[in-house]
């Protein structure tokens, strides 16, 4: 099977690029102010290497924008404009796949949900909450939806009811796990992946925004089912109480360890938070 080389943590690279992420919107933020910021980091990522790359809509939902003062109508042109920002890089690498990223509920909740699960809302409330967003996107062009740091089952049932009522639209379910076992909330993640067997829609189930340690545990959870999709931290431990990260992650040790999740099972291969262009560039040196 042919291993898809998927792009690194896209705020991480805007960062570099001196965007000023310090705001709820995060990446989102620059949609509106910054858009040709977001095209540069993905173009980067394309030249690093990257055959798929993920918009700027983890963290941009009708929801939070309404928070920032910007309307439905508004958010529903910078939503597709993550999409289109994406595919410009794309036409000009002359390659690749755009996949609009869908966040989970916590990424807009920002306060580390994604990482717990600790949700307010049930099933039929996430399933309501995501709706108005995945109906823009499944209708941006986009080649495919990265359902993306998914932390909790119910949101993960949610998310297939939605496929199921947009029966087009293809993409990859990728959950946020405490271990090699289990998502953040603790649900086995072989578990969470019965979900989507079998749907010809999903293209991919695995992990992202998990420590690197985790991944061939994982992948060998998912293993017999459907293709399996990881991209991992760099490695990297994030301070809460200081508000920055500690330890140092190495591009050339990350391909390495890429080459191992390939030959483990794994078919879609990229980074995220701290994950660079030369992240990617060594993935792709390594599994070529």
């Amino acid at each position: 099977m042919t291993t898809l080389v998927l792009d690194g943590g896209l705020a991480t690279q805007l960062e570099r690029l001196g965007a000023d992420l310090r705001d709820e919107l995060w990446s989102a933020r620059l949609l509106p102010a910054e858009p040709e910021l977001i095209r540069r980091a993905h173009a980067c990522f394309f030249a690093a290497g990257a055959d798929v790359a993920t918009t700027a809509s983890y963290q941009a939902t009708l929801q939070g924008f309404a928070r920032h003062g910007i309307g439905a109508a508004q958010g529903e042109r910078l939503l597709r404009l993550s999409v289109e920002l994406a595919g410009q890089a794309r036409d000009e690498a002359g390659r690749g796949l755009v996949a609009a990223s869908v966040g989970p509920y916590g990424a807009f909740l920002a306060n580390g949900a994604e990482y717990t699960g600790d949700y307010d809302l049930d099933e039929d409330g996430l399933y309501a909450w995501h709706l108005p967003r995945w109906e823009i996107l499944a209708d941006s062009g986009a080649d495919l939806l990265a359902c993306e740091t998914i932390p909790s089952y119910p949101e993960a049932r949610a998310l297939a009811r939605l496929l199921s009522d947009t029966p087009g639209v293809k993409a990859w379910v990728s959950f946020s796990c405490r271990d090699g076992e289990r998502l953040s909330d603790g649900t086995p993640i072989r578990q969470a992946a019965a979900l989507f067997g079998g749907n010809p829609q999903v293209v991919a189930v695995g992990a992202n925004c998990t420590a690197p340690r985790h991944i061939p545990g994982l992948i060998s959870c998912l293993s017999g089912g459907l293709p399996v999709v990881v991209y991992p931290n760099s490695g990297e431990t994030w301070d809460a109480d200081r508000r920055r990260w500690l330890g140092l992650a190495d591009p050339v040790e990350y391909g390495q360890a890429a080459k191992e999740w390939q030959r483990a099972g794994a078919s879609l291969i990229g980074g995220c938070c701290r994950t660079t262009p030369e992240h990617i560039r060594q993935v792709r040196a390594h599994l070529s």
